[in-house]
């Protein structure tokens, strides 16, 4: 099945060569989990502090028991700090 994964700010640095604005439409296995699914862009785990899907934040605990649904949008983030 397809699903979306979008990555923000450094976390682009991760997807391959020629990806445009940030955003990638994957194959992935069905009901696959939400850590599953993100593993091939070998993400630090401390870089990938927020995670929504489909514009619900997924508490780290939950990412590996959360599964996918054909065209769901994972959007993910790393911390952000400014002032």
């Amino acid at each position: 099945m397809k699903v979306t994964v979008k990555l923000y700010a450094t976390l682009a640095d991760y997807l391959p060569p020629g990806t445009r604005n940030n955003r990638i439409e994957v194959e992935v296995d069905e009901a696959v989990a939400v850590d599953a699914a993100l593993r091939p862009f070998s993400l630090p785990p401390k870089l990938t502090h927020l995670v929504l899907l489909n514009g619900s934040y997924i508490a780290p605990e939950l990412r590996a028991s959360t599964c996918l649904a054909e065209g769901d949008v994972l959007a993910v983030w790393p911390p952000i700090a400014g002032g």
